[in-house]
């Protein structure tokens, strides 16, 4: 792979499943979620990013940390803004090419996500984005994002977020590549309760 790759987590959610809580600082392991998911993304990525809407003292002991553009929870498309908005985009655009997002609820994210996604968007020099479908559905919050088209993609997600569309419904307007994986189904299972985290766990 060519090119240097800054790696998001998007750790915005309200935590509406687990009480309230901010999911990503639970433990899991003994260790904050967060910390298991930024593991994952130093093994594909350059640099690593965190957005979150609360807490920003406690994800910036685990990584630089910026605040999605929005005074409440408006979802994760408010992150990604954010991530294409920010400071480190900015300030290594001419180095750094690409974009890699997830979710924060996913601990194990696959090794090969980042190669994957970027192997079809190198095919063309259209497609801004390609995302995640694993045999089921989409996995929209899974992306890789091309920097050379930016300050497109921030436009037209700024505009998406405006009109309340989610993840998904903006990456279909700006024709963003699904990509299979399905042989990887399992890796994209993400922590939503109590249970999911105890379960996860024990296996």
């Amino acid at each position: 792979m060519t090119r240097s790759c800054l790696g998001v987590v998007l750790a915005g959610g309200a935590g509406s499943r687990v009480g309230g809580a901010d999911k990503g600082l639970l433990l899991l392991q003994g260790r904050p979620l967060v910390a298991h998911v930024l593991d994952a993304l130093h093994l594909q990525c350059d640099a690593v990013l965190v957005v979150a809407n609360r807490n920003l003292d406690e994800y910036s002991r685990f990584a630089k940390t910026v605040r999605d553009e929005s005074e409440s929870h408006a979802g994760p498309l408010a992150g990604i803004v954010a991530a294409l908005t920010d400071s480190t985009v900015a300030a290594s655009s001419h180095s750094c090419e690409w974009l890699l997002t997830v979710p924060v609820d996913c601990p194990h994210p696959p090794e090969g996500l980042r190669e994957r996604l970027q192997s079809t968007l190198a095919k063309s020099e259209q497609p801004g984005c390609a995302f995640v479908h694993d045999g089921d559905g989409a996995q929209p919050l899974f992306a890789l994002y091309r920097l050379s088209q930016g300050a497109t993609l921030l436009g037209s997600a700024r505009a998406a977020l405006r009109s309340h569309a989610s993840v998904l419904r903006w990456q279909v307007e700006i024709a963003a590549r699904a990509v299979d994986f399905s042989d990887q189904r399992a890796a994209f299972h993400n922590l939503n309760t109590p249970q999911d985290f105890s379960d996860y766990e024990r296996a």
